[in-house]
């Protein structure tokens, strides 16, 4: 079955193992198979997933950007670890998110095109979710939609060689939040190429002269860095000398997208959605929803219990 690429999760799993055991063999099984979920539990997020969709629809919008938490990402002020475009296919129809996926069995990423319950489905923890919506303008919006439906661009840009930790930078490697940030350059910036190395590197030099800022994660102890090595969709060569001498790794997250789009694109608006098994919480604006999917006053309560 397919996993997942959830970008820095796996990192951030690894370090988390290696602060509470001496030995690297306490590291994640990142490619596991999910966790079971229980009737109740899969009703509450089809009901999440469903409050989505109508929020989406009221919208009017046919793109936006989707994003979501999974793995446990706290530790370094992350919310969401992994995103996708959005696309509704017609007036009435059904919404899926075009992503980046890592197959494990074949040991290689994928483009996957996935339903909106399915997408909710996906998140690592059950019982508490996030799901971020980004809408932008139309024109924009229409620039995007065409150039992620263009299967052979959008497959264009897909590396053959996946890390978690993708250096946003270099073309060695690539995380699914890398290929959406590539995929926007190509979109917003009417660019063009011919080979697929070429493609990528010119979406990144789009990024960095627009000023694309992508996240730190401070690992903060160099054995810790050593260790990743032992994770075969973690690597460490793309990433510049001074990166490792301070102990950090740089890497696209849904935060830097959201951040860049934010900046990049004014007009855009935002959505925010989380869920406990007792509700919904439908959130509007560029703040963030309380930790703990604790609703704020001006925010919509939808009760699953």
């Amino acid at each position: 079955m397919k996993r997942c690429a959830e970008a820095a999760a796996a990192l951030a799993g690894l370090l988390a193992a290696l602060a509470s055991s001496p030995a690297p063999a306490a590291s994640p099984r990142y490619c596991d198979t999910p966790k079971t979920l229980s009737a109740a539990q899969h009703d509450s997020l089809l009901r999440f997933g469903a409050v989505i969709k109508a929020e989406l629809e009221k919208t009017g919008h046919h793109v936006a950007l989707l994003a979501r938490s999974g793995l446990e990402l706290g530790r370094f002020d992350q919310r969401y670890s992994h995103a996708g475009v959005g696309l509704k296919a017609g007036a009435e129809g059904t919404w899926a998110v075009r992503q980046l996926y890592y197959a494990c069995e074949e040991g290689q990423p994928r483009l996957f095109d996935q339903g909106l319950p399915a997408f909710v489905l996906g998140g690592d923890e059950p019982d508490l979710g996030y799901v971020s919506v980004l809408l932008l303008p139309p024109e924009p919006a229409a620039q995007l939609a065409a150039t992620a439906r263009d299967r052979r661009q959008a497959l264009q840009l897909l590396s053959p060689s996946y890390s978690a930790n993708a250096f946003p930078f270099s073309t060695l490697h690539q995380n699914c939040n890398q290929w959406l940030a590539e995929l926007l350059a190509f979109a917003w910036g009417g660019l063009q190429a011919d080979e697929p190395a070429a493609a990528r590197a010119l979406a990144q030099r789009w990024l960095q002269t627009r000023g694309y800022v992508p996240t730190v994660f401070d690992v903060g102890w160099r054995v810790m860095m050593w260790f990743s090595e032992l994770i075969p969709w973690i690597h460490s060569e793309d990433h510049p000398t001074e990166d490792w001498a301070l102990q950090r790794y740089r890497v696209s997250m849904p935060a830097s997208i959201d951040n860049f789009v934010r900046a990049a694109v004014p007009g855009t608006e935002r959505l925010e959605f989380c869920h406990t098994p007792q509700h919904v919480v439908v959130h509007r604006g560029w703040l963030p929803i309380a930790d703990g999917c604790q609703p704020g006053p001006d925010d919509t309560v939808v009760k699953l219990q």
